[in-house]
């Protein structure tokens, strides 16, 4: 079962990951979209980390709908309100209870993801971050090490496409052989999310 502690550690893993790979994202937005989608990501996660020494929520659902609130005020852009509702919407769909299992946390972010293709109005293939976050609650079923394949290989997979939504569609056809910065970003937090598992001896 994965408690208050493991999610905890999920948001840090994932501000390590998002700290560490800033550029890496920025770089892959720089030609397709505003070139601060590392650093605006970096600020979020930092602030998500900061906020949670400070507040100590008891329950899963708790840290993930507070994460996701404090990603929506920090974040500029349009990933805050994405990677906000993905938290948020995951966090409520957890509940109260003190510990989840891994289903229970598999249909949550299916909600959370659902909730994000609502809002941005996008689909899989439009080279977005639903590209990453479909396969990975579809390959959940299977397992986190599953999930965190499945992320990366649909971020790699936005590079032949042609946006179709987002900052990038503007672009038409010269969003074609870059890979998508939303995408590699929402492999990041599926990725830290097997860590923590891993981590955990889940």
């Amino acid at each position: 079962m994965l408690d208050a502690d493991f999610f905890r550690r999920w948001m840090t893993a994932t501000a390590a990951s998002v700290a560490r790979e800033a550029e890496r994202l920025t770089a892959l937005d720089s030609p397709i979209g505003d070139a601060d989608h590392g650093s605006n990501l970096q600020r979020g996660f930092t602030a998500v980390t900061a906020t949670l020494e400070k507040e100590a929520p008891d329950t899963p659902g708790a840290i993930l709908t507070l994460a996701g609130r404090q990603l929506i005020s920090t974040v500029g852009g349009a990933s805050g309100p994405l990677y906000g509702t993905l938290l948020r919407r995951t966090g409520k769909a957890l509940g109260e209870a003190a510990e989840v299992s891994a289903e229970q946390l598999a249909e949550a972010l299916r909600t959370g993801v659902d909730a994000v293709r609502t809002l941005g109005g996008a689909a899989p293939g439009d080279k977005t971050m639903i590209d990453a976050l479909v396969p990975a609650v579809d390959a959940l079923g299977d397992g986190f090490a599953a999930a965190r394949a499945a992320a990366e290989e649909g971020a790699v997979a936005t590079t032949p496409l042609q946006a179709r939504k987002g900052r990038a569609s503007y672009l038409g056809e010269r969003s074609i052989g870059h890979q998508d910065p939303g995408a590699t970003s929402a492999s990041l937090l599926i990725a830290a999310l097997a860590e923590a598992v891993e981590a955990s001896g889940e």
